[in-house]
This record gives structure tokens, C-alpha cells and sequence, in this order.
């Protein structure tokens, strides 16, 4: 037995609740886990409430990342003592996930934690820094240089942007942060954003077409966020997409991309190829001022979890919440 949180549903409703855990909740895998820290994600919150149909399988111990250290092996790649970390594939969903001092899952969807990284500052990275790294890869990609010009950053204050804005700011770009926080700013500003904009300049229907002002973008928003943030990508930009914080549609027009040759990126962390993990973490681990996670990071215990999922959802957090598992 173990504790976490599990999520069921039956007759009496759908229920998330910490308790003890039996062994045999946990579904097949190679590699067992002692878990260490875990997070809260926007999707962890849409498990743990049921605001959208997240869990597939019941009962469920949520949350789709965890670090800690193998305990039992029967695959080549780990061996007990090994200290990894887990983002996405579906962990949270459909295969119980890292809330919880215990998790079974697949070798091959371990990443080795980087020796620059401790467990704990992993997760203060998490699957929203994963995410956000990823992003700014795919910008680099499409080969956005920081004399280029102002990249936007949207949903500032959530996990994702407050990593993107401290990882684009180390590497020498500008950042315009947008949040429906205006009150955030300075916390922002200490992040590395040069200025901050009310997402409410983002948020309504706009034009096809906008003045020309970002070189690029990475959008946790979605909606007319993302179709206004588009619009007003410079000729040959890139758009980085990541999230649905403002909904699932995409109310834009082929304008910015048919007459400004704009590109759009979906950027998925979930199902990413296991070496774009290991170069995404690498990075991480050289590429962002450990320091600024201090400031964007607060750890809360199992306890805790649920009534902090209902805030999260509510927009009442900001950057990231790490989770001490054996923590009550």
C-alpha cells in the first residue's frame, strides 16, 4: 500500500480523493518508481475535477510527470538506484500517473535525470518547462534570432510561458509577456519579459490581418489569442502552439500565412520521440537560470492537491506547484 490520489467514477460521481493505494491498482510496466516530486499541470486539474474528459481509464492515479528513483527493473536501460524523470505519454490518462509515492510504467518512456538537475528541480521544470523548451526549439528551428525582434509569450503566468520567458530571456531575446494578470508584471519582468501586455489586447475577434510586431510566438492560449497573436506575426515568423488555456478553436483566416508566409508549429509534448526528449532536457539543464525557478515555483503536499487543482483551473496560479509526495 501507498499513498496518492485516485480518481474514480461510479455510481457516486466522479471522486478524486488521497488515500491508500494498493499495489495492484498499478498497470504493467518494466520499471517501478519510487516517486519523489510530481506536479500540477492545467491537465492534471481537468483529471482531478473532471472538468473535460482527461482520465480514460478508472480508477486513476492522475498526473501526467514525476521524477524519482528506480526501485525494480526487468529493462536494459534502468537499474534500481537510477534517478529519471517521466513526461506525457499518456501517464495521468489512461496509465496511472506520478501523484503518488509509487508509479509501474514503460522503460522506454524514461528520461535520465540530468546530473546538473535534482528531482525537485526537475519537476519545478515539469512537463510545462518540457513543453515550453520544446517551443523555443521549434523556433529556433524555423531560425528566429534574437535581432529578429519581439517574441510574444502568451498565458505569461502559467507554468509553460513563465519558462519560455526565462528561457528565451537567457538566450538573448525579447519578450512581450500577455496575462489577464496585469498585476503579475513584476514578477514577469523578474523572469526576463521587457514589457507586459493585458491579454484582453489579444483576447476578442480580430482582423485577418494586424500591424506587423512579433518575429515570433509561443502561445499556451489557443482561440482568438492564438488567431490575433498570428495576425500579427511579422513576415516570415514562426508561432510556437501549445496550448488551449482560451479554448480548442482557431478562429483565424490563411491570411498571415498565404501573405506573410508565417508559420504555425503544434507543439506536443506527450508523444514526442524519446531523443527530442533527451536533447529537450539537455537544454534545460544549460539553458535556464536554475535561480528564476525559485521564484515561479511553490511545493504543496498530497493533501493539498485537490483544492489547488480547482484553483489552477480557476487561473488563480501562477507558475508552476510542485508536489512533495510524501509529503501529507
Amino acid at each position: 500500500m501507498f499513498k496518492g490520489i485516485l480518481v474514480t467514477k461510479g455510481d457516486a460521481g466522479y471522486r478524486a480523493a488521497l488515500q491508500e493505494i494498493d499495489d495492484a491498482v498499478l498497470p504493467d510496466g518494466e520499471v517501478k518508481v519510487s516517486v519523489e516530486w510530481s506536479t500540477l499541470n492545467y491537465k492534471d486539474g481537468l483529471a482531478i475535477t473532471g472538468k473535460s474528459p482527461v482520465v480514460r481509464r478508472f480508477p486513476m492515479v492522475p498526473g501526467i510527470d514525476f521524477s524519482g528513483a528506480v526501485v525494480e527493473s526487468t529493462h536494459a536501460a534502468w537499474k534500481p538506484g537510477d534517478q529519471v524523470i517521466l513526461n506525457g505519454w499518456g501517464v495521468g490518462e489512461t496509465h496511472c500517473g506520478g501523484l503518488a509515492e509509487v508509479a509501474r510504467v514503460k522503460g522506454d518512456w524514461l528520461v535520465a535525470l540530468p546530473k546538473e538537475l535534482t528531482a525537485r528541480q526537475s519537476m519545478e521544470i515539469g512537463t510545462a518547462g518540457y513543453t515550453a523548451m520544446l517551443c523555443v526549439m521549434a523556433l529556433e528551428k524555423h531560425g528566429v534570432k534574437p535581432m529578429d525582434g519581439e517574441v510574444l509569450v502568451t498565458g505569461a503566468s502559467g507554468g509553460v510561458g513563465s519558462v519560455a520567458i526565462a528561457l528565451l530571456s537567457k538566450l538573448g531575446y525579447t519578450v512581450v509577456a500577455s496575462t489577464g494578470r496585469t498585476s503579475e508584471a513584476p514578477y514577469l519582468k523578474g523572469l526576463g519579459a521587457s514589457a507586459v501586455i493585458d491579454r484582453s489586447e489579444l483576447a476578442g475577434p480580430g482582423k485577418p490581418l494586424a500591424k506587423e510586431r512579433w518575429a515570433a510566438v509561443v502561445d499556451c492560449v489557443g482561440s482568438h489569442t492564438l488567431a490575433n497573436a498570428c495576425a500579427a506575426t511579422r513576415y516570415g515568423g514562426a508561432v510556437a502552439a501549445c496550448g488551449l488555456a482560451g479554448g480548442m478553436d482557431f478562429p483565424a483566416s490563411v491570411a498571415p500565412f498565404i501573405l506573410r508566409g508565417i508559420t504555425l508549429y503544434g507543439i506536443d509534448s506527450v508523444m514526442a520521440p524519446i531523443g527530442l526528449r533527451q536533447q529537450a532536457w539537455t537544454r534545460l539543464a544549460s539553458d535556464l537560470d536554475l535561480s528564476k525557478l525559485v521564484a515561479m515555483t511553490h511545493a504543496i503536499g498530497l493533501s493539498e492537491v485537490v483544492q489547488v487543482a480547482t484553483d489552477l483551473l480557476a487561473g488563480k496560479v501562477r507558475g508552476r506547484v510542485v508536489v512533495d509526495v510524501h509529503r501529507a
